[in-house]
């Protein structure tokens, strides 16, 4: 297997791990997958995903503790993560010393 595909496939299993109501970061998602240099491919896999995947996307913000989304997506996001009990701020802000995911 191609190294990207590998990487790609351990990002999928991690993001599929989180649970309801909690969230991680990209860099999270890159250290667990064993490459803790790669959050920015991190987004990039998740952007690529299919509009049907059933990956919990949503759950996977940036270490500031924000959606690095905007507009439509950014309440996409926001509004999949209030449903799951996560409060999220007008701007796309989560307490991540009370959401985060550690795996």
């Amino acid at each position: 297997m191609h190294e990207e595909d590998s990487l790609r496939q351990r990002i999928w299993q991690i993001v599929a791990a989180i649970p309801c109501g909690k969230v991680a970061t990209y860099g999270d998602i890159a250290r667990l997958a064993g490459s803790p240099g790669a959050a920015r491919q991190v987004g990039g896999v998740l952007k690529r995903l299919p509009e049907d995947s059933k990956l919990p996307w949503h759950r996977v913000i940036n270490r500031a503790g924000m959606i690095s989304l905007t507009g439509d997506n950014l309440e996409r996001q926001r509004d999949a993560l209030i449903d799951e009990g996560i409060d999220v701020s007008r701007e796309g802000k989560i307490v991540l010393s009370r959401y985060r995911w550690e795996g």
